[in-house]
């Protein structure tokens, strides 16, 4: 096998599912992505569909998927100040993804997850 691309400079991947965590993996990175597949979203709009994280972490969140080329950023230029969310063609690639994820954490929840027996 031949080295592998990288998308993000200084980034050095072992695996592709390493690249991909890297640009999903996060305790919001995910939820945010489920929420913006509805659509486009105001900061305040994802404030609210993601409560527990902090403005600061929400933050960081969204620049690190706007770097990565998922999510992009509009700053209208009016006051007071509106910041649109939205996912860029490439963040749309990721639905199929989050999709199963969603499904997958509806078993788990669910308990309908297959139980190993001792």
């Amino acid at each position: 096998m031949g080295e592998l691309p990288n998308a993000l400079p200084g980034r050095q991947y072992v695996c592709p599912v390493e690249a991909t965590l890297d640009v999903i993996g996060g305790k919001w990175k995910g939820v945010i992505l489920f929420h913006l597949m509805d659509g486009t979203k105001r900061f305040g709009e994802m404030r609210r569909l993601v409560p527990a994280a902090t403005q600061q972490m929400l933050t960081a969140q969204l620049r690190e998927l706007e770097q990565a080329g998922v999510v992009h950023r509009e700053v209208y230029r009016e006051v007071p100040p509106k910041v649109e969310y939205s996912l860029t063609p490439f963040g749309h690639s990721l639905c199929p993804i989050i999709n199963l994820m969603f499904d997958w954490g509806v078993e788990y929840m669910t308990g309908k997850q297959a139980v190993p027996s001792p």
